[in-house]
């Protein structure tokens, strides 16, 4: 099937295809770089990464740019806040950024650029946009002149005459209309500058989307994506200064992911429940993290709580165990070269969902289908016998998981590092666990549950959890 898009402009899907044929350009709106990365930022990122890999997956080349805001009021007040240069609270956080990313599994884009580093691109786009009469200068600042775009609105669906100067519009006196926004601000005692035609000053927000964009990608981009918190006022001006400067069409398909609420609220500083994503990850895998945030399709909210995490790692246990029985058992079976239309053909289900608006929900369900599907399979040879059916489908269903795990960024690990990993954390050596487990094994030998129960009860204090299995008794590392 056809790779299918829902676009926030016309608010359908839509079927797929670059401008450029085989060429695919990506732009996403990246951090603002003052304090450390959050859950919501995590889910931005992971999305469009899966994304990303799945536009790979399908035979595209990518160019896909991710930008930091390194400049801007927040990181000015952050400064001044911790008696530190701007320049050095922007290297830190982008430094933090860059690292929660790699914890993340998150790909690298194309290219990273920084707002400062793009300067000269950007006062070239703002004179572009002030000699063709959308812009205006006023003692050393620059306003974009919202009204004289014919479509503002067409993408939030905010009708111009029902607009007023809101939290994130700028309100000066000064301004032709209230609704105009700052494309340059003239430097205040103190502050960053960088020189331009109408005097030292510095970008506004929303112009540096736009003069990134066209100087990586070009005048118009196949895909522009970002948190639904930025379709207005950001990428509604972004359109406005982009078509209005080129007089082309700025972007193709607009895509925006849903927000992560935290057990329910609205995740905010005023309620103190900001996750940094460094606190998600003290307690749990970047696999269950990043199963957690790709379990719900990329569009619609997802609320994280300390169970929905928890709920992600031992889903994940579970295919590792899945993994692990079926590389332990039957390596020769499982480890058997698989042609690749059967592979393709099994995997069908798994990229009709990625073909369906990156439909990630349904593609974890498929995965974990499979999961259990060799279960049964090997729970049957185990009983009876390896038989044609487990010979012909057990080694498609490997094949299965790792051309999965090359596009979720999830289940690529192999067994013995995702459970060494775990291991690692414990406050118990696997020889102390051993030698209690023999404890145990010989206390029911001689019917004294009361040791036997009492060795559980001490290794799952420290973490261990016993399963009583036909083939002896296992542990794993409690979760959570």
């Amino acid at each position: 099937m056809p790779l299918r898009i829902y676009n926030s402009l016309s608010r359908r899907k839509e079927t797929f295809q670059p401008a450029k044929n085989g060429e695919v350009t990506m732009y996403v709106c990246g951090p603002t770089v003052y304090d450390l990365s959050h859950i919501g930022h995590a889910r931005s990122a992971v999305a469009f990464d899966v994304i990303y890999r799945h536009l790979k997956y399908k035979g595209f080349t990518v160019k896909y740019t991710r930008n930091y805001t390194d400049i801007d009021d927040k990181i000015i007040n952050r400064a001044n806040k911790d008696g530190v240069s701007w320049k050095e609270i922007a290297e830190k956080y982008i430094k933090a950024f860059d690292e929660d990313m790699a914890a993340l599994g998150v790909e690298l884009p194309t290219y990273c650029p920084k707002a400062t580093e793009t300067v000269s691109e950007i006062t070239n786009f703002i004179q572009m946009l002030i000699d063709k009469g959308f812009a205006y200068v006023i003692d050393g600042d620059v306003y974009y002149s919202v009204r004289k775009f014919i479509g503002y609105g067409k993408l939030s669906g905010k009708k111009i005459e029902e607009l007023e100067a809101g939290a994130r519009v700028e309100v000066d006196e000064r301004k032709q209309d209230p609704l105009d926004f700052a494309l340059w601000k003239k430097s205040k005692p103190g502050e960053p500058w960088w020189e331009s035609p109408w005097g030292k000053g510095r970008p506004g927000w929303h112009i540096e989307c736009s003069a990134m964009s066209r100087k990586f990608l070009g005048d118009t981009i196949d895909i522009h994506g970002g948190g639904k918190d930025l379709i207005f006022p950001h990428h509604e001006n972004e359109i406005a200064q982009s078509e209005a400067a080129t007089g082309k069409l700025f972007v193709r398909f607009w895509l925006h992911n849903g927000f992560v609420n935290i057990e329910k609220e609205k995740m905010s500083k005023s309620l103190g429940n900001i996750l940094a994503i460094k606190d998600a990850l003290k307690n749990y895998s970047f696999e269950a993290v990043r199963l957690f945030l790709i379990s719900n399709h990329y569009r619609s909210p997802i609320d994280y709580s300390p169970d929905a995490l928890r709920e992600a790692e031992v889903a994940l246990e579970r295919y590792y165990r899945t993994l692990e029985r079926m590389e332990k058992d039957w390596p020769d079976v499982t480890n058997a070269k698989v042609h690749e239309e059967r592979k393709k053909q099994a995997f069908q289900t798994f990229t009709n969902a990625m073909d369906d608006d990156f439909n990630t929900a349904s593609a974890v369900g498929f995965v974990f289908e499979e999961v259990n599907r060799a279960n049964r399979l090997m729970d049957s040879a185990a009983a009876t016998g390896v038989d044609k059916e487990f010979q012909e489908v057990v080694p498609v269903i490997k094949a299965v998981f790792k051309e999965a795990a090359s596009i979720l960024g999830v289940f690529h690990r192999k067994p013995e590092e995702y459970f060494g990993e775990k291991r690692a954390h414990i406050q118990i050596s696997e020889e102390e666990i051993a030698r209690l487990l023999q404890k145990r094994d010989a206390a029911k030998k001689k019917k004294d549950f009361k040791t036997a129960d009492a060795v559980r009860n001490e290794l799952e204090r420290k973490g261990i959890i016993l399963e009583d299995t036909p083939r002896g008794t296992t542990w794993r590392i409690k979760i959570g």
